[in-house]
């Protein structure tokens, strides 16, 4: 498994616990998704999931927590884990709000397939859009 940022476990220590137990969860199967994933900080705050391209990034809001996935809206999502960003041309959102459950299972293949997209050298080459 790749190193842990230390300043992404930082930023989840800011937050109220129920944020961070399912940041924790995500982090974790984003992990498991590839071990080869790594973590950094953009936009001077904000944890990002990156491998051969953007992956994921965190963002907390008061009632709920985003995973932002950036797959140029070509992931399958047959599970329905997207909540928002549908028509949005780069990323979507994949909400929680505390209690939530998590699909861990569906997550991983989503993430998965998103990483080989990557792979393949991201969506932006697979769709031909700039």
């Amino acid at each position: 498994m790749s190193e842990r940022d230390p300043r992404v476990d930082e930023y989840l220590a800011g937050l109220p616990s129920w944020q961070q137990e399912v940041f924790g969860e995500l982090r974790d199967i984003l992990h498991e998704a590839d071990p080869a994933i790594e973590e950094t900080i953009k936009r001077s705050v904000q944890p990002y999931f990156v491998l051969d391209g953007t992956v994921a990034a965190f963002l907390a809001a008061k009632d709920h927590v985003n995973l932002f996935v950036y797959d140029g809206g070509i992931v399958p999502d047959p599970s329905g884990l997207v909540t928002a960003g549908h028509d949005n041309a780069t990323a979507r959102t994949i909400g929680f709000r505390e209690g939530d459950p998590i699909d861990r299972e569906a997550l991983l293949v989503f993430l998965r397939r998103l990483i080989a997209d990557n792979r393949a050298g991201g969506w932006r080459k697979l769709t031909g859009r700039r």
